[in-house]
């Protein structure tokens, strides 16, 4: 299927700054500068645990809608009760390490149903954690898998998938056969997207936003390179007018 154009506007709506900080104000601070700009922020461990609940909370105040990425991986008693405790935050992502089996994401899965029924909003997206995008082949044997970063990817992606996950966060070099794969349905979001020119950090599978969204990505987590500038507004506004001027559409659904 040939991607449709995009937006400016539409494209924008794809990226979920990450907020990686431990300092509400500052999270505040970059949330507010992108109201409007973005389809949302992610907060992670680093923040929700220098702030917990009500540090979420106050963000969540901008109503920019959040992507909660605290990666639970426990026993599937402890990740639904994880899960349901989350539902004062409304929180539209959430993320599991596909890593804890079929039963622990279907308990994942059946949670958020719970927090949309007894919160009355839209249900959580559940999205596995494949391989974080700081590994990559070389380190697979140290961790008992004996294929490639790739292959690994794809086999807990098809977990995720038959066990009741909404999608999975992949490195964008494995969104295209992830997607080839599990059909448009399936949500795809990549962390390690960098725009040309931006370092890599401590991700070692990037690509550019346009590379990703090419390859199937359905959202892009880009944190420093937007957050690290004297003008997030302004680097949000370029990214996005890169993906629409490079003609990169939409493959797949959106929820």
């Amino acid at each position: 299927m040939s991607p449709s154009p995009v937006t400016p506007d539409d494209a924008a709506k794809r990226i979920f700054c990450a907020l990686d900080t431990l300092d509400a104000a500052t999270a505040i601070a970059w949330a507010e500068k992108l109201v409007g700009l973005v389809g949302g922020v992610k907060l992670g461990k680093e923040f929700f645990t220098a702030n917990g609940p009500s540090g979420v909370m106050a963000v969540a105040l901008t109503e920019l809608p959040i992507f909660l990425d605290l990666k639970f991986h426990d026993i599937p008693n402890t990740i639904a009760a994880a899960v349901r405790a989350t539902g004062v935050l409304r929180p539209a992502m959430l993320t599991i390490h596909a890593g804890g089996g079929t039963t622990m994401i279907r308990a994942a899965a059946e949670a958020a149903e719970e927090i949309a029924e007894t919160f009355h909003f839209p249900r959580p997206l559940i999205l596995a954690v494949t391989v974080l995008t700081s590994l990559d082949d070389e380190d697979m044997p140290a961790l008992g898998v004996s294929e490639g970063v790739a292959d690994q990817v794809m086999r807990l992606a098809e977990l995720a998938r038959d066990s009741g996950a909404d999608g999975v966060i992949c490195a964008p070099h494995e969104a295209a056969a992830i997607r080839r794969a599990l059909g448009p349905g399936f949500i795809l979001v990549t962390p390690g997207v960098r725009p040309a020119g931006a370092g890599s950090g401590d991700q070692k599978r990037v690509m550019t936003p346009a590379q990703a969204l090419e390859a199937g990505a359905d959202y892009l987590v880009i944190g420093r390179p937007i957050t690290g500038s004297k003008d997030p507004a302004a680097v949000v506004r370029n990214i996005a007018a890169d993906l629409a001027g490079g003609g990169v559409g939409k493959t797949s659904e959106s929820p």
